[in-house]
């Protein structure tokens, strides 16, 4: 609310924005909806009306999620009772901390149903207002780059890229004429040091190696090659191998609902393994998407349902310590191994077939 104000003042330099807990960091989409909320919460005092806006963003996004599921058929229903009930961590960034994060993840969930159902252009709008709010969404942007070159060939792909850019470009623009390298600088941070006190993924690692930059620079490099080695390797090979994916016209106009997911969550969940630091709230970054990820495995249902436990376990524990860290790291492991040597059923029709 403090960095909001600035810009109600009439402030449009990004430099001279900030409020008690540092400077403005977040692209010009989290200005505009904070600024919505500034105004409905009497300047950000009525916390309750608040928590009721997020609470209506909690339950879009389910609706957004399940939908997403339900066209899907790989995840059987029980799950559901898991993903909306049994996360005490999710229900208090929704509800309690009212974060960004979940905000721009809704839209990134709209924008994934209308993937599926083929609104591409509306899709990439939608998605580069999520980027505007938070840069997390970039995560599943090389999916995405795939999905449209596949879906729209390069041409329509370089069309649609334009209109994300766009995007960026109008909300950004009061602040992009006031100081446009301040605005770019401080909204599209990617080298932001994190603070150790709240990292979730690295507590087991001395302080001078959380904060070094050669770390930083080799969690970028693995992040780089296990991307391309699931292009490579496990998502074009699908379509005909990588050179097919540099036609000009489309490959596949209307592509699988899975087909569309599965990359788009695997490059997400590549992106959070090799993060340089998990705070609390990035949780919502993939909570949504780990019953696909593991229902895309073949594990055991047991071992999926354990994961999905140890993973909400380490989320919970504050501070984070050495175990629950390595707890996560090895639940990571375990998801990355079984998407990569084995690879589940399309659907969950398939599933239960093979389980009779």
């Amino acid at each position: 609310m403090q960095e909001v104000e600035g810009v109600v003042n009439g402030t449009f330099d990004y430099t001279e924005l900030k409020g008690d807990t540092g400077p403005l960091v977040y692209p010009a989409g989290f200005v505009y909806i904070f600024m919505v909320l500034y105004y409905l919460t009497n300047h950000g005092a009525n916390i309750r009306v608040a928590q009721y806006v997020f609470a209506l963003l909690y339950l879009l996004t389910l609706v957004l999620v399940f939908n997403i599921y339900r066209k899907a058929r790989k995840v059987p229903p029980y799950v559901f009772f898991f993903m909306c009930c049994a996360s005490y961590r999710i229900h208090s960034i929704y509800i309690l901390r009212l974060f960004n994060d979940p905000v721009a993840m809704i839209f990134l969930y709209a924008a994934i149903n209308l993937m599926i159902s083929n609104q591409w252009a509306w899709a990439c709008i939608l998605y580069s207002v999520g980027v505007s709010i938070k840069m997390n969404v970039l995560l599943f942007a090389p999916a995405l780059l795939m999905l449209l070159i596949l879906a729209k060939g390069m041409r329509g792909t370089i069309s649609h890229l334009s209109l994300c850019a766009s995007v960026q470009v109008l909300l950004g623009l009061p602040f992009l004429l006031k100081n446009p390298v301040g605005y770019i600088q401080r909204a599209f941070d990617l080298g932001r040091q994190f603070t150790f006190k709240w990292t979730v993924n690295w507590r087991f690692l001395p302080l001078d190696i959380f904060l070094n930059r050669h770390f930083h620079a080799g969690l970028l490099a693995l992040h780089l090659v296990v991307l391309v080695y699931f292009f490579w390797c496990k998502w074009s090979i699908l379509y005909g191998g990588p050179r097919r994916l540099l036609s000009w016209q489309p490959v596949m106009k209307i592509l699988d609902v899975n087909d569309i997911l599965l990359p788009l969550f695997t490059a997400n969940f590549i992106g959070v393994v090799f993060s340089r630091s998990l705070h609390f709230q990035f949780y919502v970054w993939y909570f949504h998407t780990l019953p696909y990820l593991l229902w895309s495995t073949n594990l055991p249902v047991v071992a999926r349902l354990l994961i999905l436990g140890v993973i909400e376990l380490c989320w919970n524990t504050y501070p984070s310590t050495v175990y629950s860290s390595g707890a996560l790291h090895v639940c990571h492991l375990v998801i990355m191994v079984g998407l990569v040597f084995f690879p589940g059923p399309k659907s969950s029709e398939k599933e239960d077939e093979k389980e009779d």
